[in-house]
């Protein structure tokens, strides 16, 4: 009996071990996207907002993310940039690593030198007096009444982590939470996809592209996809961007190294421009043709020659491992800057009389893309603000009286800009705030317009 006991209990351990061996070297997808997402934030608050990478793990992965990601472990290289992460510290064989100009890449493929070389030294931009007033300084012209509303924890909603109010392009009111300040480069997620959207437009500007241009691909059927269509969210592309599992959009940006390739290999799923569908993929691909349209000096192109002259001192979009602008995802800017971006499009991409942008190219960027049925613009904004629990088909902004020429720049977990024409007034709000608490910065964007009146 002792005998065949211990052949079962050696049976057992076996068979353990060979299961933990199996997860080690071929762990499933899920898996994999959640150690990938795991090192890939961490990196990056780390290396570009010099936060603790514990502290990371635990408030901004753990927290609010999905049940596995509570068992992930991470492991921090300083020397050589790196991020490891893994569930129970060996499943997974999460990877990043940073560089200088270009922020944290994911590498799933294991070739950190590859992914190493895309980088860039940044030209230092002059420093600037404390007292010089925004948008070329931070000092404040300050409002009691819009400092009033900015401060009420309701409004602000829960996990925020910094609010700017810009009026008449004067700094009235900010707010950050603890931890975090003026200084702290922050995660915009999707609101990047407007940058994109922006040096889309410069390139337009320069004759490089044109929005009706077509033939990025050589079949005939995706032929016909235009570089509008592309900014509309109506390419008619396959891309699930269901999050929380394995999806289009997880493995794109946690499994692939080339995102961009991904994404142009999708089949077609309806003719181009008669189907809305919301996709980071076809963002990705609008940064590649971008920078396919500038050619070399492409990865310096945004801090050289958008965020340098709008005084963006603090933003960096980052890359890929093979050197593809993930515009629909990555950038961090300080909320102050995410302001001046917003300013800029308030401004119709003029700053400092300098004509960054086509005349219209915003207006063009904020009107209703045909196949939306109103909610999104033609040029990677959004016309209605955050949903909450609204239902679907109805305008969420509604309920709130915002002005109709209210658009909106919209992130992951609570990332919104409020961009208000005829008010002359931009709201920044940044945060950790999960979809699942239904926040909506309208009520907040609401009160701050009554307030100015």
């Amino acid at each position: 009996m002792a005998n065949r006991l211990k052949v079962v209990v050696g049976a057992v351990a076996l068979l353990l071990i060979g299961s933990a061996t199996g997860l080690h070297f071929m762990p499933p997808e899920l898996l994999r996207v959640g150690a990938n997402y795991s090192a890939k934030i961490v990196c990056s608050n780390v290396f570009l907002t010099q936060r603790d990478a514990q502290q990371v793990l635990a408030d901004d992965v753990q927290a609010h993310g999905h049940p596995l990601l509570k068992y992930m472990q991470v492991k921090l290289d300083r020397e050589h940039k790196l991020v490891r992460a893994n569930l129970l510290g060996f499943i997974g064989g999460g990877l990043a690593v940073y560089r200088p100009g270009t922020g944290c890449a994911t590498v799933p493929d294991g070739d950190v030198s590859t992914a190493a070389g895309y980088q860039f030294e940044r030209a230092p931009l002059p420093a600037l007096p404390a007292d010089l007033p925004w948008p070329s300084g931070s000092r404040a012209d300050v409002n009691t009444a819009i400092e009033s509303i900015v401060a009420d924890d309701v409004l602000a909603g829960p996990g925020m982590r910094g609010i700017v109010v810009i009026h008449q392009g004067k700094l009235l009111a900010q707010r950050y939470a603890k931890g975090f300040d003026e200084a702290t480069p922050l995660l915009g997620w999707s609101m990047t996809k407007s940058v994109t959207a922006a040096l889309i437009g410069m390139q337009v500007k320069a004759g490089k592209l044109k929005l009706e241009q077509a033939g990025f691909w050589p079949d005939p059927a995706r032929g016909a996809i235009k570089l509008a269509d592309l900014m509309a969210m109506s390419s008619g592309l396959h891309f699930n961007e269901e999050y929380g599992d394995v999806s289009d959009v997880t493995r794109m940006l946690y499994q692939e190294a080339d995102m961009a390739s991904y994404v142009h290999a999708q089949p077609l799923e309806h003719a181009p421009g008669s189907t809305w569908s919301y996709s980071s993929g076809t963002t990705v691909l609008l940064s590649r043709l971008w920078q396919d349209a500038v050619g070399n000096g492409a990865l310096a192109y945004p801090h050289d020659q958008l965020f340098a002259p709008l005084g963006m001192r603090s933003a960096t979009i980052e890359a890929d491992a093979r050197g593809n602008m993930v515009g629909s995802s990555y950038m961090y800017a300080t909320a102050q800057d995410w302001a001046r971006f917003g300013q800029f499009l308030l401004q119709d991409g003029v700053w400092n009389d300098n004509r960054l942008l086509p005349e219209g190219f915003v207006a063009m960027m904020s009107s209703a893309a045909s196949a939306s049925h109103g909610q999104y613009g033609q040029g990677q904004v959004w016309r209605w603000g955050p949903e909450g629990n609204t239902p679907a088909g109805h305008n969420p902004d509604t309920p709130f009286n915002l002005p109709a020429d209210t658009y909106w720049m919209q992130g992951h977990d609570g990332q919104f800009v409020a961009i208000i024409p005829s008010k002359q007034l931009v709201v920044v709000r940044l945060g950790l705030t999960p979809h699942r608490l239904f926040y909506q910065p309208q009520a907040m964007v609401a009160a701050i317009v009554n307030a100015l009146k």
